[in-house]
């Protein structure tokens, strides 16, 4: 790792943040401590550590939680030793590699295990579970909530905290801060109210907008993590274009461009209205540019409240196919020259709009080939030859992926799910004749879960690129 990037690791990953016994980092540890007090320090710990840990259980972020914030209590106090966190933080390292850990399992620790000294403990620090792929966090009726509320208010809010930040842990910090202080607001005042269920009612409705922010910044916060920028860029390119299809590409890039720009500076960001401020600019100009283009469209940006007016686009379904010639595939030059990777992209727009029903995953996989055969062809002595075969089996083999993709995707938009099974299973009997009924009852459920999961809008990017 470079001095940098341990640098970073040193100063965003609790409780790990203080390693090396340098008094800066020690300082920084000590300075949140003593500005946010115990108590805040440790709902931010609680919070911190269930979106790095996704899948650790309660009791596991509980037991990491009581050791950080014991260890800044005794190593953040007056005349403490400025050894004492690290060493807090190597007993910390030790516990962690001991057996029968009480901290989250992970994959990796084993192998972080194998190091000594900093190199353990940076490993360790670096380590994170993947996003969940959907959020999984269903919040209870009222009468549940204040009855958990009033039996124990400290379990309940670390509870409720663990949950809400392992679901939606993509989120930037400071939405998901905000979320979250709302939410345990709205508790423990409505449920003393004389009148809880008004009281909610009016909670719910003011905690609204942040309730989408903190969805839709997941949403595409975890895009971001999956994807990465340029594979965003694609696929807001590629869902404006199936929602929209007679918006130019023109039109469309630059939108889609602007939204993964954006996207990346805040995901990340410290700064408190950054993603609503960029996703109410995105919104704005995308209703700015396709409000003309399309009735649908339109309809979704006349609210005043532009994150309203994102979630209703973004749970827009496909627009109808129209008929349009085959595309025009990149030639040999555009792939190779210096903006291939927007040539691929103005092709997969070009599918997209003619293939409306074929999901985000699909097409993200058709791109991804599109770059490896650049990367093969491209370098090789005869790129006009290589790229010739590549070209002849992608004819032969692209159209019956997407044929197969639109039937997927288009029978389960239209039928509903047992109707859409049924016909599974009567598709599949007619071309597998011979399997057994245990066979296709499987593929009937296999194909129905990778429907049901990624042929809706805002499918999840990490399960659904897995399961093409």
């Amino acid at each position: 790792l470079s001095e940098r990037a341990k640098a970073q690791i040193l100063l965003t990953n609790p409780p790990f943040s203080a390693l090396t016994g340098k008094a800066y980092v020690r300082d920084k540890v000590c300075q949140e401590f003593q500005t946010l007090g115990k108590e805040d320090f440790r709902t931010l710990t609680v919070i911190a550590n269930s979106r790095k840990f996704s899948n650790a259980t309660f009791e596991e972020i509980n037991h990491l939680t009581r050791e950080i914030v014991s260890l800044a209590e005794s190593c953040c106090a007056d005349g403490a030793d400025h050894s004492c966190y690290d060493a807090g933080s190597s007993a910390l390292s030790a516990k962690s590699c001991g057996e029968g850990s009480p901290f989250p399992a992970h994959p990796g620790t084993a192998g972080c295990c194998a190091h000594q000294g900093l190199e353990q403990k940076l490993c360790l620090a670096a380590l994170r579970h993947p996003p969940q792929p959907l959020p999984r966090y269903l919040q209870p009726s009222n009468e549940e909530l204040c009855q958990a509320f009033k039996k124990d208010p400290k379990d309940f809010a670390d509870r409720f905290l663990h949950e809400y930040a392992s679901s939606y842990g993509q989120a930037p910090l400071p939405v998901l801060l905000a979320s979250t202080r709302s939410f345990l607001s709205m508790v423990s005042t409505c449920c003393i109210s004389p009148a809880p269920t008004a009281c909610f009612l009016k909670e719910k409705l003011a905690r609204k907008t942040l309730s989408l922010l903190t969805l839709m910044s997941n949403r595409v916060c975890s895009h971001l993590a999956a994807y990465g920028k340029d594979k965003v860029t694609l696929s807001h390119l590629t869902t404006l274009a199936r929602k929209t299809p007679g918006a130019t590409f023109e039109d469309l890039l630059p939108l889609a461009e602007d939204a993964a720009e954006g996207f990346s500076q805040c995901c990340d960001s410290e700064a408190e209205d950054c993603m609503e401020k960029k996703l109410s600019e995105h919104v704005a100009k995308a209703c700015g540019v396709l409000s003309a283009r399309d009735e649908r469209f339109s309809d979704c940006c006349k609210s005043k409240n532009l994150l309203q007016n994102y979630f209703c686009i973004s749970a827009l379904p496909p627009a109808p196919a129209p008929e349009l010639p085959e595309p025009r595939k990149p030639t040999d030059e555009q792939l190779c020259g210096e903006e291939g990777a927007r040539h691929a992209k103005r092709y997969l727009y070009e599918l997209a709009r003619r293939h409306t029903s074929v999901p985000d995953a699909l097409l993200a996989k058709i791109y991804d080939t599109s770059a490896k055969v650049r990367g093969e062809c491209c370098s090789a002595k005869d790129p006009s030859a290589c790229l010739d075969g590549k070209r002849q089996r992608m004819g032969e083999e692209l159209p019956r992926f997407l044929e197969k993709a639109k039937q997927l995707c288009g029978q389960y938009t239209e039928l509903n799910f047992l109707d859409f099974k049924k016909r599974l299973r009567e598709n599949l009997t007619k071309t597998m004749a011979a399997a057994s009924p245990e066979l296709l009852g499987t593929l009937v459920e296999q194909r129905a879960a990778f429907a049901s999961a990624c042929c809706p809008p805002n499918s999840p990017p990490l399960y659904c690129t897995s399961q093409v």
